[in-house]
């Protein structure tokens, strides 16, 4: 499996502080059955001030020590970039690190703030695609606001962007509100990724595998490999 949305990279957001912790989530995803993982630290200005460049230069970092250390975990690197007024600088400035290219698009993993929507959002959406770029929203099911209506997702599915639900939402871990809209997004064939956000070996573990078995015995083992090996792999090829 590939985990297409993971925080594994030592002290520079809110996954692992240190090395030892770092390596310890990287056991726990290859005993897990992911065999590639792409690290995608918060790039959040004023919060997170991560760039393009160091976020290369961690995940390179730790792929070293991960081969030092005997762990089969192969890493590339994005970046979880947060929605906000910042991003069309973000762009013009060549800062923001998309997984690869889809169909003329580079792809972006986009956060949206964890309680709302920003007024709007969906017209920024609008103009980042018309920039070739498509945003992966991540996490929507996680969205206080779109949990109380879910409708107010659609102006950014219409618009082109993509979703990445979060695995354990899938199987209840994030509570009963986010597993049924999870579900709701699954149904409709809405969903393009799942991925683990795993952030530590306690209760955030980047895991895969029950979230796997999970949609193979209700939608089926051909939409189980598309969610968490194909489409991610056709993500971060180019």
């Amino acid at each position: 499996m590939i985990d297409l949305h993971c925080h594994l990279l030592p002290g520079i957001d809110d996954g692992p502080e240190t090395l030892e912790e770092a390596l310890e989530l990287c056991r726990i995803a290859v005993a897990d059955g992911i065999t590639r993982a792409i690290v995608t630290p918060h790039v959040h200005p004023g919060r997170w001030e991560n760039s393009r460049a160091s976020i290369a230069q961690a995940c390179s970092t730790l792929q070293r020590t991960l081969e030092q250390h005997d762990i089969p975990l192969r890493l590339g690197f994005a970046g979880e970039v947060r929605l906000t007024d910042c991003i069309m600088q973000q762009v013009a400035e060549n800062e923001i690190p998309f997984y690869g290219t889809v169909d003329g698009y580079r792809v972006m993993l986009l956060e949206f703030p964890h309680g709302h929507l920003i007024p709007g959002g969906e017209k920024l959406a609008l103009w980042l695609l018309e920039q070739g770029i498509r945003p992966l929203i991540a996490h929507p099911e996680r969205n206080k606001q779109i949990m109380k209506d879910a409708s107010q997702l659609q102006p950014f599915i219409d618009a082109g962007c993509w979703l990445q639900v979060t695995a354990g939402s899938v199987t209840g871990h994030f509570g009963e509100k986010a597993r049924v809209i999870a579900h709701q997004l699954l149904h409709s064939d809405m969903v393009a990724v799942l991925a683990s956000d795993g952030h530590n070996a306690g209760v955030r573990p980047p895991t895969l595998r029950q979230t796997f078995e999970h949609i193979a015995v209700q939608y089926g083992e051909k939409r189980a490999q598309r969610l968490l090996l194909d489409t991610p792999a056709a993500i971060i090829q180019s």
